[in-house]
């Protein structure tokens, strides 16, 4: 995680020093200047996350350093705290004018800086991460409400109209939009319908500005999906609250769905281990097999560059690869000596069984493809489907090569597991007609890395 970078404007050396020490725990990358000139050169100079600045200092006092910063484009967006011996409310308010983001009075500031600075960093690394779109055609309207956004912390994106609003979209999925009604070309009433209407588009949260304030009117917006409207002329502070509002609420619906989601993932997971289990639990001699392939495969995806998400979803496909084998008969699949022609073509139906399992499971229609394409082979000669080479997915590919390698090495009814160089030998050996040479090799690297 980068740390945030923060300046600390102060004359007093011993202030400065207490403040590194109160913003201990944050882990924060700290600078310091000891007055207001000082203060403002270094931030045109650096990228800062925040500033914290004593009001009453020479040169140039933390109002008028906040006032600069808030009046230029390239450092309004850095929050600014400040921090004062002078806590009536007339200098807070000075303060809050000004554009600051806090006010912490000195005697407080052992208590209260911590966890103050602590929720303006959130706030701030969630808004830059974060697109408003604002579509009106007025140019003085964007400029306004542009300048306030970025002042905030967002990012801004803006079009005259819906039509151009829509071209951006396919570009830059905004997070919100704020958008006129009166429009050339497309007008606000058209454009949200356009936005709701799109399954991919209609969770945006979108707020109407218009300077119509008829009550009829504002109900026929919000009938067409607009979840807030607010009427011109506006204040941008109150825009921006509206803005974080909005915002705070779909952040908090993500939030549930998440936990949803890992709930469901949780009892997916417990249901595929049951199945496993199940399917282990004929044959002694397999037992542990899925678990060793997921080992191996997600060692491989690691190797190879792979996210976390990317390394657990294939893990899952090692682990639910052979699943199709709980439709073949014990008599066939325990059968202590060699297969007929007819046992093998049942044996052989297990990866189209398996697919057909859990493409009925939303949550697993990724898994699909290695549980299908594992007995492929890169010279065409393997089953269901007789993929050859790129054809067959590289999660197969690399599975392919997991289980072929636990399969040589376990013990089974009919012969003893072989030893790990012969193995390696004949997974080597099946480069490019059975296995995938840039799979074996990565697969190599693997075995290699848990000799260490």
């Amino acid at each position: 995680m980068t740390e945030h970078r923060v300046l600390i404007v102060d004359d007093s050396a011993m202030m400065r020093r207490a403040m590194r020490i109160f913003l201990e725990p944050l882990k924060l990358d700290v600078y310091e200047a000891v007055d207001g000139q000082m203060g403002l050169d270094m931030a045109f100079e650096n990228n800062f996350d925040l500033i914290v600045t004593d009001v009453n200092m020479p040169n140039m006092d933390g109002v008028e350093l906040c006032r600069r910063l808030k009046g230029e484009p390239s450092t309004r967006g850095i929050p600014v705290v400040m921090v004062s011996s002078f806590d009536s409310d007339s200098d807070i308010e000075k303060g809050f004018q000004v554009g600051a983001a806090a006010y912490i009075s000195k005697k407080e500031v052992q208590t209260q800086a911590l966890e103050t600075i602590s929720k303006i960093l959130s706030q701030a690394t969630l808004h830059s991460r974060q697109t408003i779109l604002v579509v009106d055609d007025s140019k003085t309207i964007r400029k306004i409400v542009e300048e306030g956004l970025a002042q905030a912390g967002f990012k801004v994106a803006t079009a005259t109209n819906g039509k151009e609003a829509l071209n951006i979209i396919k570009h830059v999925k905004p997070d919100l939009i704020l958008s006129d009604i009166d429009m050339p070309e497309m007008n606000g009433f058209e454009f949200c319908s356009e936005v709701n209407s799109n399954p991919d588009l209609a969770a945006i949260p979108f707020v109407v500005m218009s300077s119509n304030s008829d009550r009829a009117h504002m109900k026929r917006m919000l009938q067409y999906g607009a979840e807030a409207y607010i009427t011109k002329p506006f204040n941008t502070d109150q825009l921006v609250i509206l803005v974080e509002k909005l915002l705070s609420d779909q952040f908090l619906l993500l939030l549930k769905e998440k936990e949803r989601l890992d709930s469901e993932q949780s009892l997916m997971l417990a249901s595929i281990t049951s199945l496993v289990s199940a399917l282990e639990a004929r044959d002694s001699y397999t037992r542990g097999h899925s678990e060793s392939v997921a080992t191996i495969v997600g060692g491989m995806a690691g190797l190879m560059g792979a996210n976390q998400e990317e390394i657990n979803r294939i893990i899952i496909g090692g682990q639910l690869h052979d699943i199709g084998k709980i439709g073949v008969r014990d008599s066939v699949l325990l059968k202590p000596g060699a297969l007929t022609d007819d046992e093998f073509s049942q044996i052989k139906v297990h990866p189209a069984v398996g697919a057909k399992i859990l493409e009925s499971i939303p949550s697993l229609t990724d898994i699909v493809s290695i549980v299908q394409c594992h007995h492929e082979r890169m010279d065409g000669k393997g089953y269901p489907n007789g993929l050859k080479s790129k054809q067959i997915p590289l999660n197969a590919r690399m599975t392919a090569v997991a289980d072929t390698y636990n399969a040589l090495t376990s013990d089974r009814p009919y012969r003893n597991g072989m030893p790990q160089e012969k193995a390696l030998q004949i997974v080597n050996d099946a480069k490019g007609t059975q296995l995938c040479p840039d799979c074996v090799e990565i697969f190599f690297k693997w075995i290699s890395s848990n000799k260490k």
